[in-house]
């Protein structure tokens, strides 16, 4: 990197990806307001982190957001560096210095970062974009660090994305459609820079991406949580972009459920694994981006339409999601146990699914004392593996009732080699392998068993198993999960994923210097330093979502 490096690389923003400026949106407009700091109220070392855990498991939860947000108040979310009486990992520098790197420019202003800088890589492919989904962790770490003005310019220039008209052979998307990612093209000779945008008709398998709306909306909520600043969500533009994300997804059709029907390879799953109908991962946004927009959204003629909606929404898809897709010992015994061909609305087996179908692995695999959502469910269908990111954000989210959430964490621990093992987090358990996998992948060489999205270990999950840790009062288990990463992501040189059973190799594809494994790794530090952080991308329990049922927590056999 060029210049003098600073402790953690903090503030340095010289980078190789610097493209110079053309004239097209101008982003340096953005609004600009005073924004106060405050020092962090504690330390946060191992004896906070106990007495952490044992407050929130005597009833903390409900209050965590308004204790730790520093957002509610107006003020920043702290900064994260040596000067708090914390002592870094020799990593967090090295860190910093490789996110830095990864930074784009558009018009000489920070835009995003790119997905990963591996010169040793062959094929570039898409690694040189800056991915919507991608960039969250990276966005969570410079609001984290008191760098918000990256943040504003993704969140302005993504929604000027959004206004295209998105056209994939001949057929036009929908108007509220984000892109899955956009890369920044610098014309030396003119001195101009163009973007490019890609909505899914460049991806492979040309599936448009349905997460990216729902991240943005969630990003725009953790900017004005952590800056306190409510006039760039207020804005017309932002305030039209939600709607219309909101539109695309609260659409009316011929659905019997209130879950969101999907394709295959529609989310961070980007690829062909049997995902598709209703998967947890899109749900547990979904429910999360309703909730974010709920808090962002002016009580103006044409908010308060999609405010009833979200309202109706929320409240029927709580209700199925926690009915219909959790999955503890009880339930899998009931399930197990399950009549079939049941007609009328007193039929207990809804979804007619076959209690053969249940795969051998589950019951082996599911612990006295746990559970978690299971995949999918549909019409005489359960797809029962665990998905790692939906889990977090049901968490998160508050999808999960405050006993689902505690058993959720119950399931990981007891559960550690198979789901955690030598790195964190396995993305998908079990492995899909033999003639199973040939039909659900399509023979995808990529996703072989234990190996990338078919049971792979992603570092990048660090951040969201933290932020889950912390929210259910056990931040033993991220810095258990933190400790084995550290062994090893560096010397590694930052791995996209890694592979096997117990996340022992690196992967046989995975790139080096994957941007969202080191910011991850970031986040999850900071949030374990300053708690405090995670009131940006946590939110509280809404008391008016009654608990639908209360056999989440299985404690016995």
């Amino acid at each position: 990197m060029d210049g003098p490096k600073e402790v953690l690389g903090l503030r340095n923003v010289s980078s190789h990806c610097s493209i110079p400026e053309m004239d097209d949106y101008d982003l340096s407009r953005l609004l600009d307001k005073p924004r106060l700091n405050i020092e962090r109220q504690r330390s946060f070392d191992e004896r906070s982190l106990s007495e952490l855990s044992i407050g929130l498991s005597r009833g903390g939860l409900d209050n965590y957001e308004s204790t730790y947000s520093p957002g509610r108040s107006g003020f920043d979310t702290p900064a994260s560096s040596t000067r708090n009486s914390f002592e870094p990992h020799p990593m967090v520098a090295e860190a910093w210095e490789a996110l830095r790197r990864s930074l784009v420019y558009f018009r000489g202003q920070p835009v995003g970062t790119i997905a990963a800088y591996d010169h040793a890589s062959e094929e570039v492919l898409n690694y040189d974009q800056v991915f919507v989904r991608d960039f969250v962790p990276s966005a969570l770490a410079f609001l984290m660090n008191g760098e918000p003005d990256i943040v504003k310019n993704f969140l302005l220039k993504t929604l000027q994305l959004q206004g295209w008209e998105k056209r994939i052979d001949r057929f036009k998307l929908g108007e509220g459609a984000m892109p899955a990612s956009f890369k920044v093209l610098h014309d030396p000779v003119r001195k101009t820079d163009t973007i490019i945008a890609d909505f899914g008709e460049s991806a492979i398998g040309r599936v448009a991406p349905v997460d990216s709306g729902f991240w943005w909306i969630i990003l725009l909520r953790a900017y004005t949580k952590s800056t306190g600043d409510l006039s760039l969500a207020e804005t017309p533009e932002c305030q039209k972009g939600m709607r219309l994300i909101l539109a695309l997804c609260l659409s009316e059709g011929f659905d019997t459920f209130p879950t969101l029907l999907c394709a295959d390879g529609c989310s961070m799953i980007d690829r062909r694994m049997g995902i598709y109908g209703y998967p947890i991962e899109i749900q547990a946004l979904f429910f999360m981006a309703l909730r974010c927009a709920l808090s962002l959204l002016k009580h103006d003629a044409e908010g308060k339409e999609f405010i009833e909606r979200i309202v109706k929404r929320l409240h029927a898809l709580s209700y199925h999601m926690r009915g219909y897709f959790w999955l503890d010992f009880q339930q899998l015994n009931d399930i197990y146990r399950y009549k079939t061909e049941e007609y009328s609305h007193t039929a207990v087996n809804k979804f007619n699914v076959i209690p053969d179908s249940i795969p051998e692995w589950v019951f082996d695999f599911m612990p006295c004392r746990g559970g978690y959502f299971i995949g999918n469910v549909s019409p005489a269908r359960m797809d029962f593996r665990w998905f790692a990111l939906g889990n977090c954000v049901a968490i998160l989210s508050s999808l999960a009732t405050p006993e689902q959430s505690m058993a959720i964490m119950d399931l990981i621990e007891a559960r550690w080699e198979e789901l955690v093992g030598e790195m964190p987090l396995k993305i998908t358990y079990p492995a899909i392998e033999s003639h199973e996998w040939r039909i659900v992948t399509g023979c995808d060489p990529k996703n072989t068993r234990w190996s990338y999205h078919n049971g792979g270990s992603w570092p990048v999950l660090l951040w969201m198993l933290t932020a889950a840790c912390i929210k259910t009062g056990r931040p033993q288990i991220a810095r258990r999960a933190i400790d084995l990463a550290e062994t090893r992501m560096l010397k590694d040189s930052w791995p996209e994923y890694y592979d096997g059973k117990l996340g022992r190799y690196i992967g046989k594809q995975a790139r080096k210097y994957q941007t969202w494994s080191i910011a991850g790794y970031l986040v999850a530090k900071m949030m374990l330093e300053d708690p405090s952080h995670l009131g940006m991308i946590s939110l509280e329990e809404d008391k008016q979502m009654k608990p639908v049922i209360r056999r989440s927590s299985s404690w016995t056999c």
